[in-house]
């Protein structure tokens, strides 16, 4: 009887896509005011960019002073479209290996931007991975179909930007002497992201707590390998006042993470072991909801999918980011609306954002009614 139903249930998510798949029919009703088509296709630009971090952020099992990032515009009839592909060590992708797929991109064959299908099949056709590259040609398209549009995406969606969550603020793991800096810096901000993984994990969550009664989500980036320590952990967290808990163990422990979820009295959440849309449906039963970020499943297109399927399975939604500047992190934020938590904090944790876009006020993804993405360029790199 549970096969059944959890049969039904997939099925039934995989049914809810047919319809995300369909907004031509919604853009094709923009169509009498808005430039479609013109003999001359789209032409992209890219530009590799350092992001320098504000502090050393140190995970589980890596530390680094500076993300590799490449800058992306995408140019139809006079409007430009900006997007970004962040490159945390982690993805396996680099500068070089970025700047090859996007060189290797003839998206000039396009001359109707709003064949957003068929742009971005061909994009993700061309080579295997290169999730973040893809990622950039995607915000940068979606950036540029709404300003011909001439509405943010969260409108075209259909989202309220008053049902946004607060952001978390990232913790890094460091001493308790700067984990308390850092957590003065974060004041403005009503939920913590602590990361942990380490045998530093009891001192970090007592030195924050020592300063302030935040709530806090923990990120322990598969930090954990024994499921029946993990569990420990997980309930003096809960006692600490920790609401959830991402990515505890390594992505290949399948069975022994749904053994903890299932006992876990906090909320797990799929990070590492969750990339692209088919991920979703191998995370149901095994945690309690994912963490959707655009770098690791090429961007917005497929991150409203991932959303959509989701819900249809009855899990729970982060939306999430790597260090990147304002136009990857606003871009995300325009699936905020519909998560039931946030972690939009990367263009926060960079000293050289050459963008502005959403904002955080009193701790809250607050949405600008501006075009597309919702950026603008506050420092011209390109």
């Amino acid at each position: 009887m549970k096969t059944d139903r959890r049969n039904f249930i997939r099925t039934a998510g995989l049914f809810a896509l047919a319809g995300v798949t369909g907004l031509e029919s919604l853009f094709a009703a923009y169509g009498n005011d808005t430039i479609r088509t013109s003999k001359k296709g789209l032409s992209l630009r890219f530009l590799p960019y350092e992001l320098q971090l504000q502090h050393v952020f140190t995970l589980a099992n890596s530390s680094r002073k500076v993300t590799p990032d490449v800058l992306t515009r995408l140019e139809f009839d006079g409007l430009v479209g900006y997007g970004e592909a962040s490159m945390p060590p982690y993805l396996g992708e680099s500068v070089e290996t970025a700047t090859h797929f996007l060189s290797s991109l003839d998206v000039s064959q396009f001359t109707d931007p709003f064949q957003i299908d068929d742009i971005l099949l061909y994009v993700d056709s061309v080579m295997p991975g290169n999730t973040a590259a893809k990622a950039a040609v995607d915000i940068a398209l979606h950036d540029l179909i709404g300003k011909i549009m001439k509405q943010p995406w969260y409108k075209i969606w259909g989202f309220d930007p008053s049902d946004t969550p607060n952001t978390s603020f990232t913790i890094g793991i460091d001493t308790p002497e700067v984990v308390r800096q850092k957590v003065a810096e974060a004041a403005p901000y009503k939920v913590l992201k602590v990361k942990l993984g380490q045998a530093t994990d009891r001192q970090m969550i007592e030195t924050i707590r020592s300063v302030t009664d935040c709530p806090i989500c923990v990120d322990v980036n598969q930090g954990w390998t024994d499921r029946v320590k993990a569990l420990e952990s997980i309930f003096w967290l809960k006692e600490n006042g920790v609401v959830l808990v991402e990515q505890p163990m390594p992505k290949t422990a399948v069975d022994d993470m749904a053994w903890l979820t299932q006992n876990s009295p906090l909320p797990t959440i799929a990070d590492e072991s969750l990339q692209r849309l088919p991920d979703v449906l191998n995370a149901h039963g095994v945690y309690s909801g994912i963490n959707i970020k655009l770098m690791k499943c090429t961007g917005m297109r497929e991150a409203y999918k991932m959303l959509t399927l989701a819900r249809s399975l009855d899990m729970k939604v982060m939306i999430g980011c790597m260090t990147e500047t304002s136009c990857g992190v606003s871009a995300a934020a325009q699936l905020a609306p519909k998560a039931d938590w946030a972690d939009l904090d990367g263009n926060l944790l960079i000293t050289n954002d050459p963008f502005s876009g959403m904002q955080i006020v009193d701790g809250k993804v607050t949405l600008i009614d501006r075009r597309g993405i919702g950026v603008k360029v506050v420092k011209k790199v390109f």
